[in-house]
């Protein structure tokens, strides 16, 4: 795998750690308690996977860099401290050298592997504190692509083929859960009741009044002016002759139509309401017996 500077793969690292700067604490030895040296920088696998610490061994041995793979180190974040399991002064002067230009190939992995396997733990590893390869820092929490600088090599080293240098076992690195109960607010949909809308047919009585005409013949009967005056016998005495005249009456013509008289629409709304409920959850928290020990309880 092509391995990387911690800076160089995600320039916000320290964001992981709650703002520490991992690079920066001082490296302890588990044999004695000697202190070694410092972190100088952490390589990183393009999946965002610690693999080495890169130890400034400072005035142990005196400016040497060398690499310490994260399966024989413990984390302890209270006390700003790395402790290199079974570390000891031959295994360094027999780890080569490592520098900032360095490529680091395959051959030089092994190298630096095959020091730490010619020098075992003895009687295992002690639990000190949190493994490096248990630390909340993956790939999905860097950038999204590599950087396309860094150490490249066409042999890909496999890692898994030494677990006891790169992974922790169960019993190495333990993790303490905690649990806590929220409230979730949730809706359920119910029937309330319905509403049937349909229509009936209802008769009344309605009066209407409707004027109408009717011809009726009225003879009146008048003294012309000429009267006593003689006619013509030809004017007079007709035999026969009658005056006609048609008479006419309106008669009321009543139906039932039916017209349109309004429209009536139904439709839903809907009403928000808001309900307040009120639930005790419960959290665990630590309870931490430190003997005495001041303890800084850090959230990474």
């Amino acid at each position: 795998m092509v391995l990387y500077k911690l800076e160089e793969f995600d320039s916000d690292y320290k964001d992981a750690f709650g703002g520490d700067d991992i690079k920066h604490y001082d490296v302890y030895s588990t044999i004695d308690d000697d202190k070694i040296g410092s972190v100088k920088n952490i390589m990183v696998d393009e999946t965002g996977r610690f693999r080495y610490f890169v130890v400034d061994t400072g005035f142990w041995i005196f400016g040497k860099q060398v690499l310490l793979p994260v399966g024989r180190s413990r984390i302890d974040t209270s006390d700003r401290r790395i402790y290199a399991v079974g570390l000891t002064k031959e295994q360094v002067k027999d780890l080569p050298e490592f520098s900032d230009d360095l490529k680091i190939d395959r051959d030089y992995e092994e190298r630096v592997t095959g020091v730490y396997g010619n020098y075992p733990i003895a009687g295992g590893a002690t639990q000190l504190g949190t493994s490096a390869a248990s630390m909340p820092y993956m790939a999905s929490e860097m950038a999204a692509t590599p950087p396309t600088t860094g150490n490249v090599d066409s042999d890909i080293y496999d890692y898994q083929q030494k677990p006891d240098l790169f992974e922790m076992s169960d019993r190495d690195h333990q993790s303490l859960k905690l649990y806590e109960e929220r409230l979730v607010a949730n809706k359920q949909r119910r029937k309330t009741g319905e509403v049937n809308i349909g229509k009936r047919v209802e008769t009344q009585t309605q009066n209407v009044a409707i004027p109408v005409e009717k011809e009726r013949v009225v003879v009146e009967r008048t003294t012309p002016a000429n009267a006593g005056q003689p006619v013509s016998r030809g004017e007079a005495f007709r035999s026969g002759e009658v005056a006609h005249i048609d008479l006419y009456e309106e008669q009321p013509d009543i139906h039932k139509e039916t017209v349109l008289r309004e429209e009536v629409k139904v439709r839903k709304e809907v009403e928000q309401d808001t309900v307040n409920a009120q639930e005790q959850i419960r959290r665990e928290e630590l309870d931490i017996d430190s003997e005495g020990r001041p303890i800084i309880d850090k959230n990474l």
